[in-house]
């Protein structure tokens, strides 16, 4: 099979088969999910990758060889190693970055808040964020960029396993659990855990309050590797899982307020969705409050 349309068939199966074992677990039948939200999460799952990221990289690509055609394949004979490295710093790190970024900037929560207002995990929560979140993101320009320099080989095989760890570490599997629960299998958690996110990792970032004493709402920003939060301090690891998800300015607008914003706005004064700048403006330096709507 072409490895082009095996790249993309990977995350779709991934998604399936972790989608349908929540789906036997009764998460989509006795959910605390309503149709607004529903809504949001296959908006995103439809409009990012068919028409965000296709956008993003047909553009960067026009462009590079409009004015740059001259590097057009530059790395194409080099190793395959650099072009790996190439990717997980200019795309991970920077999702990273940005992820972080978008915990520590009250604009940029903005676009970010539908990622965390949901109030229990899932598959589908993967990619809960407004359009502009993704419009914005470096990682998908320089992706773009890597393309035309010629690392595209080692793209179709990083994409499906970047999307697949991360949708798993959203999932409500939790396939982390059995690693700790066999003691001889804790040295190898030790080094995955530390590598890659998981769910016990990521969780703990969906958390509503780290008052929990497992939670870390801001930290565990890593997508595909966890490794980022381990070098930049950001990381806490407790091989547990949240109780309680969501976020502590969790007013929940209609989903094409969540998702439009700033180019639609909520017509709610007590929304911060409101206007760019408002007086109750998401704090991070507040991990929790109550938030009377």
């Amino acid at each position: 099979m072409d490895q082009e349309i095996t790249s993309k068939l990977i995350p779709i199966v991934a998604l399936l088969i972790l989608g349908g074992l929540e789906a036997i677990g009764g998460l989509y039948f006795n959910d605390k999910r309503s149709k607004n939200d529903i809504t949001i999460e296959l908006v995103c799952l439809t409009v990012l990758p068919t028409l965000i990221q296709p956008a993003i990289l047909a553009f960067v690509i026009f462009t590079m060889d409009l004015w740059f055609f001259n590097f057009k394949d530059l790395f194409i004979d080099s190793h395959f190693l650099w072009h790996a490295l190439a990717f997980l710093i200019l795309d991970d790190l920077t999702q990273y970055l940005w992820h972080r970024f978008s915990h520590e900037n009250p604009f940029m929560w903005k676009l970010h808040r539908p990622h965390h207002v949901v109030e229990e995990m899932g598959v589908l929560v993967t990619y809960r964020n407004a359009f502009m979140y993704y419009a914005f993101m470096p990682g998908l320009w320089f992706t773009g960029v890597l393309i035309f320099l010629g690392m595209t080989d080692v793209y179709l095989y990083y994409l499906p396993i970047k999307m697949t760890i991360i949708m798993a570490a959203h999932s409500e599997t939790k396939w982390d659990r059995f690693l700790y629960k066999y003691k001889f299998l804790h040295p190898l958690a030790w080094i995955i855990e530390r590598t890659i996110s998981t769910p016990s990792t990521h969780y703990a970032h969906h958390g509503l309050t780290s008052e929990d004493g497992v939670s870390n709402p801001n930290g565990n920003y890593g997508n595909l590797l966890f490794f980022w939060d381990i070098l930049f301090g950001t990381a806490k690891i407790t091989r547990k899982y949240p109780t309680k998800f969501g976020a502590w300015n969790k007013m929940k607008e209609p989903w094409y307020i969540q998702l439009m914003f700033p180019i639609i706005k909520s017509k709610d004064s007590r929304s911060e969705l409101s206007s760019i700048k408002t007086n109750i403006d998401y704090d991070p330096s507040k991990d929790y409050k109550e938030f009377n709507n």
